[in-house]
């Protein structure tokens, strides 16, 4: 089986029809590989992890994930039929769920539900939170949790779109070491959008600048 997991072939987007708000973007994330998308406000970072998940459809080019065509102007598959996990910023954790039932909730019937669950919460290091809600916890905490919801399927592609930029720097720097174990103990292939080049140097091997595609 190929190790190539995303395939982006000149994508364009456009909410209107008329002004492109991505333009011809190629590119590649072959497995257990971290990339970064770099880039200004308004320069599409966060469309394309929408394009990549199926919650838009480009104006023209080709979504391919594990070989398989899943975006085209005339073809969609659904969001929940790609296999991919995407962590935002805010609203990441349902509210009226605890800690480990937000992470059991994207799991799927045939998979050991409870023992992935408790996995992750050792993983995460959030064990003690288990039956917290979250707004019972902190920012740091709602993110180990929120990437830890997102894991529990077992996406082939994990997307992260500025998740840690509420954060203040000592909290990032720690989560930033555990990230990028738990990342490479799971070979867990990664797209991270973010506009701090520090951080895409320290969670990815590889830094794509949507200004200069």
């Amino acid at each position: 089986m190929s190790d190539l997991i995303l395939e982006l072939k000149d994508l364009s987007h456009s909410y209107d029809g008329k002004e492109i708000s991505l333009n011809n973007i190629t590119l590649t994330v072959n497995k257990a590989e971290r990339v970064s998308i770099l880039g200004p406000s308004g320069s599409g970072k966060s469309t394309l992890l929408r394009l990549i998940a199926g919650l838009e459809k480009p104006y023209s080019g080709t979504i391919a994930i594990q070989g398989k065509i899943v975006s085209s102007v005339n073809q969609m598959v659904a969001p929940e039929k790609r296999n991919v996990g995407l962590v935002v910023q805010e609203k990441a954790l349902f509210p009226h769920l605890t800690v480990q039932k937000n992470i059991g909730f994207g799991i799927r019937k045939n998979q050991d539900r409870s023992k992935i669950i408790s996995d992750l919460l050792n993983l995460f290091k959030i064990e003690h939170l288990s039956n917290k809600y979250p707004h019972e916890i902190s920012g740091g905490e709602q993110q180990r949790a929120a990437l830890a919801r997102s894991m529990a399927p077992d996406p082939e592609l994990l997307m992260l779109d500025e998740p840690f930029s509420a954060l203040d720097k000592k909290l990032k720097e720690e989560l930033y070491a555990e990230l990028n174990q738990i990342f490479k103990e799971r070979e867990q292939t990664i797209v991270l959008v973010t506009h701090d080049l520090d951080e895409a140097k320290v969670l990815s091997e590889k830094q794509v600048n949507l200004e200069n595609t």
